[in-house]
């Protein structure tokens, strides 16, 4: 018996472990990094000198608990204010899963940090105050989650201490919640009671909340089914480099590398390049551990090919019947990040799309969002920091583009002020032709 437990626990260790990318969203003083904080503190993944300096920061600042927030909120103006400003991304392990924390602001002027942080999340939580209920924050973020097509959401009721652990008002917020999530196609929905500071059914679930029948918020996370949310269809490969050693040891070898953004390689698949259109197929993949039997995202590969083609950076790996068609005119909604100069129409900037570059001309603003009413605003003439809109772009090489609905990777680009070089902007295509 003792060799077959030693056996269970070397097939578990051998396992690889799955990944999951999840976000904090809501409204200011919700306690999203509160939050982040216990779950770090709760799976022992901070050291006995963050722990202690977190200490000595609270008693300093006279408060009667350690305050958990300070180990997400790391620069000295979060630490004055109390606040969130920048996306914090913090790192942790269970024995069933490896997660990546992006802790985002809740403050509306720090919208476009948010949508940095989520925009490669596979869910998000939207962490509202339970005596405050659903704020104009907590909707926006919601909203914007939508938009950023993040395929699970966790409602987090925090501060349920504060309520007494009031079944009520957690129905209440958790109905209403339900019912506006309604509204943004929101494929995966959990609601769960908690106590951020206290930790109630954080990583176990609370005695205080008898109530409440579901998971604690810790084993959710663990079990999301997120294997399915990848597309596992589409075929698409962004030549990142070209591999040459010219060496003696390796003196034919030529590879490209890149990360898979969807679908499934394996060697002897036949391949068509982008946008030269020529075909091969796959000799073989390779990783940094080694050759390996297939490539699936977001797994980091070298692909040789039987065939020598003419390919660069920039050029996309795909399968011949299943190819993105390359499109110049772009209907996209971008977030505007600039604080310095509003999106307008004429203006020029560089557009970077999976690995390739290009210039492109604001044609046209079709409308701008209100992301708290919805409401499209057909006059407007620009987008200033934080807003949303509807843009059509020309570019001055084709894109080799997919709808973000289909395909968050290829469907994405950033928007680059070419004289400053700063992202200024970033990008979800609606339609490409």
């Amino acid at each position: 018996m003792v060799d077959d437990i030693a056996r269970t626990s070397r097939a578990a260790a051998a396992r690889p472990m799955d990944l999951l990318r999840f976000a904090t969203a809501g409204s200011v003083d919700d306690g999203k990094s509160t939050l982040i904080g216990r779950l770090l503190y709760d799976t022992k993944s901070i050291f006995e000198d963050q722990l202690a300096a977190v200490e000595a920061v609270s008693a300093a600042r006279g408060d009667e608990y350690t305050d958990l927030a300070l180990l997400t909120d790391g620069l000295r103006a979060e630490r004055e204010q109390g606040i969130t400003i920048d996306v914090a991304y913090r790192y942790f392990a269970t024995p069933r899963r490896k997660f990546i924390i992006a802790d985002t602001p809740g403050h509306i002027q720090y919208t476009r940090n948010m949508v940095t942080g989520a925009s490669t999340a596979d869910l998000a939580l939207i962490l509202v105050d339970a005596r405050k209920g659903l704020v104009e924050q907590s909707r926006r973020h919601a909203f914007l989650c939508s938009l950023l097509r993040v395929p699970h959401l966790v409602l987090c009721v925090n501060k349920m201490d504060l309520v007494d652990w009031s079944e009520e008002i957690y129905e209440s917020i958790a109905d209403e919640f339900t019912a506006f999530a309604a509204k943004l196609e929101a494929p995966d929905l959990t609601v769960v009671p908690i106590s951020a500071l206290h930790g109630d059914n954080i990583v176990t679930r609370s005695s205080r909340m008898p109530w409440y029948d579901g998971p604690a918020l810790l084993h959710h996370l663990e079990h999301v089914h997120i294997a399915s949310d990848r597309n596992l269809v589409d075929v698409r490969l962004p030549v990142q480099y070209v591999i040459r050693p010219q060496s003696t040891r390796y003196p034919d070898y030529r590879g490209y590398a890149g990360q898979v953004a969807s679908g499934v390689l394996k060697p002897g698949d036949e391949i068509m390049v982008l946008p030269s259109g020529f075909t091969s197929r796959i000799a073989s993949i390779e990783t940094a551990d080694g050759p390996v039997a297939e490539a699936y995202p977001p797994m980091s590969v070298t692909v040789r090919l039987t065939d020598e083609l003419d390919i660069s950076r920039g050029d996309l790996i795909c399968r011949p019947h299943n190819a993105p068609k390359p499109a110049q005119d772009i209907d996209a909604l971008i977030c505007w990040m600039d604080e310095s100069a509003p999106l307008q129409p004429g203006r020029k900037y560089a557009v970077k799309h999976t690995t390739r570059t290009a210039r492109a001309v604001v044609r046209e603003l079709q409308y701008r969002l209100d992301v708290n009413t919805l409401h499209r605003d057909e006059t407007a003439e620009g987008l200033a920091l934080n807003e949303i809109g509807r843009v059509r772009l020309r570019t001055t090489v084709p894109l080799l583009a997919d709808e973000y609905r289909r395909n968050r990777t290829t469907g994405g680009f950033i928007v680059v002020d070419e004289a400053t070089n700063r992202t200024v902007g970033a990008a979800m295509i609606l339609d490409a032709a």
